[in-house]
């Protein structure tokens, strides 16, 4: 086996992949990249049995071949190099040697082979939609998943497609966030919960990509395909719970003012909260809005006052203001609407800007019990 690569393409694909493996594997050649060389054109793989991730590039090589090379070592010694192009040798040794302009590096390979296979996803339905549509549904809900092992289902994002539109929502009880595409549709109805990892690792890739991407998915397992790569995971098995019930569909206090004039006044505030459950007091009366919290422990206090354009009955309501900074932090609008029932139902944040055709976010954030 020889080939030849430019140090910088191998680095920029393989830190790609790097996200993928586990710091501890149950096994150990997933501590290992997969190279696969089958003429000028080399494959790389990285896996961690759930989650199989793959690109291609471009090589100088007449050869075939497949070995497995320590991931950790690979990326800590092409980090050190220039631009250059490296030469890549199997040895009699069983080690691979890497040629640069200034040195020799041996590396120890363990036989292609022994890599797991990547999961076949057969009798798959196909939805093709834009990359920066898919990044900008996974960056508006995946900070709201949640982190319970007791509850899987809700450690995803829970993507739901249908004829009418493709919608994707996450929640961890506290938070909910739904995001809708209805310019974007599938052929048919499917619903399915994407592990966080994957959505991570898409997230980072697609950050400013136009390139289309194909989803093929059944019950087990989803495939994205985007340019040379190909990343395939095991979905998460259960049933999503039933987000629609926990939105309140009558709203009739509703508040509008600055995003960034509300996120700014909440942080300052929260400093002065309880450090157990961050609450924070709104009570909206007229065109003014005022934001208080107070910790008993410490008589520590603060308020402040906002203007805003307000439509309904006098309200207080409480939030824990870490999530509700959370939520304020993933908008992008310069205008926000807070829409209230009642201070024991959720309040719903919805942008007033900067949204596309077609593009529907809705934020809910439960309440807390205030201590009057």
């Amino acid at each position: 086996m020889k080939f030849i690569v430019s140090s910088a393409s191998l680095l920029k694909e393989l830190q790609m992949l790097g996200g993928v493996i586990n710091s501890t594997n149950t096994l150990p050649i997933l501590d290992n990249f997969l190279f696969k060389i089958n003429g000028n054109k080399l494959t790389l793989t990285a896996s961690d049995l759930e989650t199989t991730f793959s690109t291609s590039i471009i090589v100088e090589s007449e050869s075939n071949s497949l070995i497995a090379l320590p991931a950790r070592l690979l990326l800590d010694i092409l980090k050190t190099f220039p631009e250059q192009p490296l030469t890549f040798v199997k040895t009699e040794k069983s080690t691979v040697e890497i040629s640069a302009n200034n040195g020799k590096y041996a590396l120890a390979y363990v036989e292609g082979e022994e890599f797991p296979k990547s999961s076949e996803v057969s009798d798959a339905k196909t939805t093709v939609l834009n990359s920066k549509i898919l990044h900008t549904a996974i960056n508006n809900t995946l900070f709201a998943s949640g982190n319970d092992d007791l509850r899987p289902v809700m450690s995803g994002v829970f993507f739901q497609f249908s004829t009418e539109s493709l919608t994707f929502v996450a929640t961890d009880a506290h938070k909910l966030v739904k995001y809708t595409r209805t310019d974007v549709t599938s052929d048919g109805t499917s619903e399915f919960i994407m592990p966080k990892k994957p959505l991570q690792l898409i997230k980072g890739i697609l950050l400013g990509s136009e390139d289309e991407i194909s989803i093929e998915y059944n019950d087990t397992n989803a495939q994205f395909s985007f340019g040379e790569s190909t990343l395939t995971c095991r979905l998460i098995d259960g049933k999503y719970p039933n987000y629609e019930a926990v939105i309140p569909k009558e709203n009739p206090n509703q508040m509008q003012l600055g995003r960034v004039d509300f996120l700014n006044s909440v942080r300052r505030v929260s400093i002065f909260s309880n450090k157990t459950t961050h609450q924070i007091r709104l009570k909206i009366a007229g065109a003014a809005l005022q934001i208080s919290a107070e910790d008993f422990d410490y008589s520590n206090s603060a308020e402040e006052r906002l203007d805003c354009d307000y439509q309904g009955e006098d309200i207080q309501i409480g939030f824990n203001s870490r999530f509700l900074i959370e939520m304020l932090n993933n908008m992008e609008s310069d205008n926000i609407k807070l829409s209230m029932s009642l201070p024991n139902r959720a309040g719903i944040l919805s942008p007033l800007d900067h949204t596309e055709e077609g593009e529907n976010i809705t934020m809910l954030v439960m309440p807390v019990m205030l201590n009057d």
